[in-house]
Parts: C-alpha cells; sequence; structure tokens
C-alpha cells in the first residue's frame, strides 16, 4: 500500500470502529480508483520518465526561450547584415541608400544596369529612394562585422572568420581540392590536399615513355601557340609606321522606335588624320535585355571620312586607364572605303555578364582605342 494510502487510514482509524470501517471503505476505494487511472495512462502510452521531484529540492531557473528561429548572435547577424536584394552576406564591398538598407556589390551594380536598360531612375528595392553611384556611398562597418562573422568552410566543414577564409581555402586546409604535380605531362589526378603525397609517390606518369608524353605535350603546344599569336600580332602592329589611338567615351542613346533600345555611340573623333565613330548595342539589340540575365556588348568602327582609296586597318578596344573592366584584347581586320566604311558588329571580349554590368551601371563607358594602318 503506498504512503498516500497509509495516512488515510491513519486519520480515517482514529475515532473508533464504526468510523474505522467507514476510512477502510473510503481507502479501497480511493485505491481502485488510482490503479484505474494507472491502468488507462498504460493504455494510451503515457508513461512518467525520471524520478519523481523532490519537494524539498530548491525550484530550478527557468531557461530563457530565445526568440526567433534561433538564438544564435551569428545567425541573427546574418538576417540584419544581409543584402536586401538577394538576401546574401555581402562577399565584398557594401552599399547602403540614404535611408541605410544595405546591398552588395553585385546586387548594387545590377540595380543600376537594369535602370539604365529600361531607362528608369534606379531605386532601392525597400524603400524605393533614388540610388546611384553618387547618393550611395560604402558602409564600411558593416563590411567589417561581417568578415568577422564565421563561415564555413566547403572543404573542411569548419567555421572560419570570413576575413580569413580564402587564405585557409587556398594555403592551410588539408581537404582542400588540389592537382597532381605531374599534371603538365598529363596527370588527370584531382583530390584532397592531404592525399597528394600517396598520391604523387604512386603516380604512373614520371614512368610513361617518350613516345606516351609527347602526344600531351602536342596539346599543350597548341594552347601555348594560340596564346603566343595574340602577343605575336600585337608586337607586329606595333612595328607598323602608322599607329594611333585615342580614349573614347561611349554615351547612352535611345533608338525611335516604339519599343525604345538602348545603344552607345560615341563623339566623332579623329585618329590617323581620319575621322571616326563608334557605336555599341547591348545583347545584339535584343528586345528586352533587362530580362536577361546573360549580358554581352558589341561594337562597330565606322569611317566618316571620304576616302580616295581603301584604307586597310586593323584595330582593338582595350579598357581606359581609370576603370577596372576586364577587356581580354583581340585584333579585328577590316578595309576601309567610301563604299564599306562600316565594320560588323564583333563582340566586346569582355569576361562575362558581371563586367557588362559594370559597364552598363556607369554614367558613360571610357575604353582606348589602337587603330593600326597597314601599309601597301
Amino acid at each position: 500500500m503506498s504512503s498516500m494510502e497509509e495516512r488515510d487510514v491513519g486519520v480515517a482509524a482514529a475515532p473508533g470502529s464504526s468510523s474505522a470501517g467507514l476510512g477502510v471503505g473510503a481507502v479501497g476505494a480511493a485505491a481502485e480508483a488510482v490503479a484505474g487511472v494507472a491502468a488507462m495512462q498504460e493504455e494510451v502510452g503515457i508513461r512518467r520518465e525520471g524520478p519523481e521531484p523532490d519537494p524539498d529540492e530548491p525550484p530550478k531557473k527557468r531557461v530563457k526561450i530565445p526568440e526567433g528561429e534561433s538564438g544564435k548572435l551569428e545567425e541573427r547577424l546574418y538576417s540584419v547584415l544581409c543584402c536586401t536584394v538577394c538576401l546574401d552576406l555581402p562577399k565584398a564591398s557594401v552599399y547602403q541608400c540614404t535611408n541605410g538598407h544595405l546591398m552588395c556589390a553585385g546586387c548594387f551594380i545590377h540595380l543600376l544596369a537594369d535602370s539604365r536598360l529600361k531607362e528608369e531612375q534606379a531605386t532601392c528595392p525597400n524603400c524605393r529612394c533614388e540610388i546611384s553611384k553618387n547618393l550611395c556611398c560604402r558602409n564600411l562597418a558593416v563590411e567589417k562585422a561581417v568578415s568577422e562573422l564565421p563561415t564555413e568552410c566547403t572543404f573542411c566543414l569548419k567555421q572560419f572568420p570570413r576575413s580569413s577564409l580564402e587564405r585557409h581555402q587556398k594555403e592551410e586546409c588539408q581537404d582542400r581540392v588540389t592537382q597532381c604535380k605531374y599534371k603538365r605531362i598529363g596527370c588527370p589526378w584531382q583530390g584532397p590536399f592531404h592525399e597528394l603525397p600517396a598520391h604523387e609517390s604512386e603516380c604512373s606518369h614520371p614512368t610513361k615513355t617518350g613516345t606516351e608524353l609527347m602526344g600531351i605535350l602536342g596539346e599543350m603546344d597548341q594552347n601555348h601557340r594560340r596564346d603566343m599569336q595574340l602577343y605575336n600580332s600585337i608586337f607586329s602592329l606595333l612595328c607598323y609606321e602608322k599607329i594611333g589611338f585615342t580614349e573614347v567615351q561611349f554615351r547612352p542613346y535611345r533608338t525611335d522606335d516604339f519599343i525604345t533600345r538602348l545603344y552607345y555611340e560615341t563623339p566623332r573623333f579623329t585618329v590617323l588624320n581620319q575621322t571616326w565613330v563608334l557605336k555599341a548595342r547591348v545583347n545584339d539589340s535584343e528586345r528586352n535585355p533587362n530580362l536577361s540575365c546573360k549580358r554581352t556588348l558589341s561594337f562597330q568602327l565606322i569611317l566618316k571620312s571620304k576616302v580616295n582609296s581603301a584604307l586597310e586597318c586593323s584595330f582593338l578596344l582595350l579598357k581606359g586607364p581609370y576603370d577596372d573592366v576586364r577587356i581580354k584584347p583581340v585584333i579585328h581586320h577590316h578595309s576601309f572605303s567610301n563604299d564599306t566604311n562600316e565594320t560588323d558588329y564583333v563582340p566586346l571580349p569582355i569576361s562575362d555578364s558581371v563586367e557588362c554590368n559594370k559597364l552598363l551601371a556607369a554614367k558613360n563607358i571610357n575604353l582606348r582605342l589602337f587603330i593600326f594602318q597597314v601599309q601597301k
């Protein structure tokens, strides 16, 4: 019999025998009720786990439940410091509108490029205030705070501050992907850095015969010859008697169509005693280039002067002295005359759409043009 039942018996038996009989009957009914409740709890699978709490034990402190979905400070800061456009933490520069809303450099440039394509004023996606390179400024405090937040290495899955993650992944991480030192003679192995010594000690490529290596080296020579051909062509052009170059500034304009299209054109300029104009267009005059993620620029060179005989020229565009856009030099050739005074549109050799957005986001596009006149 439980201690509760013993206490009930003691209290009921004290007055007399008649009362005691009544107390014993009440105790029996209570015991049956307790047993019935226990049986019902067992049927529905309710069982108490662990020892019963001691009534003399002091009450434990309540654990404060964190607000929001996560209680970690780092995760709460992510939502505060993230870009308002892509909702990701900025990897480089952080810009803010006049009301303090944050944008990473890539999204900020993309918004400015979209506004140029749509002929609209760029606005902050949060408060719709106007944004531009003059109105917005960098937030250095947020940039430093983001650089100290922990992030996960993609190779070893350990946590590191963002400011030191790049150095860790390139130089220190034992799980970073690396290549065999015999890659130059055709070894295709790629694997974690800690497995590199074991692979190189067993690599079969150092023991290949000269005949086997000749085929591998032949492919490498072809790639090398293509690169050298470009540089040799540039050096050959620098030996020409007539060479001219100038800084050109592409300015944005709109066509007169019902649905206007963006194009760029330079003011007239003089090189090699001839008057020229450069034109450029986005995505080959696609109807809605702002709806495309992939963006390209193409340009053509136009001779505005009248010539007595054909003018055979080579030309190339490079980035201007104050721009950070990456342009790979490509040499183009054309024979100019009064009938063929325009070249075909040729792609501006920029690396990707990010570089194109940088040019579109700028007020004007500043490049450097070289023209080499071929001597007959």
